[in-house]
């Protein structure tokens, strides 16, 4: 038997070396079409209007739940309630908690405070907090204190 097919290793690599390297370039012409107007460097063709959100502070959720409950205290009708436990959430933060007690009384300089006592439930757990907030000369409540208990 005689073989009449040889292939020669050396023209294989040499045809296949430049097929793939053809095949890059007709890529890269065709694709480059699709791309025109995509320039990484201008500012001509970002969408300003576009805005992202970004993971909150634990500073900000705390300003607004500090809020939130300042108000469920000051808006609460104490007669009206008789101790019974009031709750509160937070749709900012997602936190929500009930509050469990409100002493209305004067401060020193007789303006009208109320203590309370409530808890607080968000993503980072379950946790106690006593507070003060007291009315201002111009009519608004302000919150003196919320600590966090043991």
């Amino acid at each position: 038997m005689k073989v009449i097919a040889k292939t020669r290793p050396e023209t294989k690599q040499y045809w296949t070396c430049c097929l793939g390297i053809a095949a890059a370039m007709i890529c890269g012409a065709v694709l480059s079409g699709c791309m025109s107007g995509l320039d990484m460097f201008s500012d001509s063709n970002v969408d300003k209007t576009v805005r992202t959100n970004t993971v909150t502070n634990g500073n900000t959720e705390r300003l607004t739940d500090e809020i939130t409950v300042r108000n469920a205290v000051s808006s609460a009708d104490i007669l009206r309630t008789g101790g019974s436990p009031i709750p509160w959430a937070n749709s900012a933060s997602g936190s929500a908690g009930v509050i469990s007690s409100i002493a209305e009384n004067h401060d020193n300089n007789g303006r009208t405070c109320r203590d309370f006592v409530t808890t607080k439930h968000s993503y980072q757990g379950i946790a106690n907090f006593s507070g003060r907030t007291c009315l201002g000369n111009s009519g608004e409540w302000l919150l003196l204190a919320f600590d966090r208990q043991g």
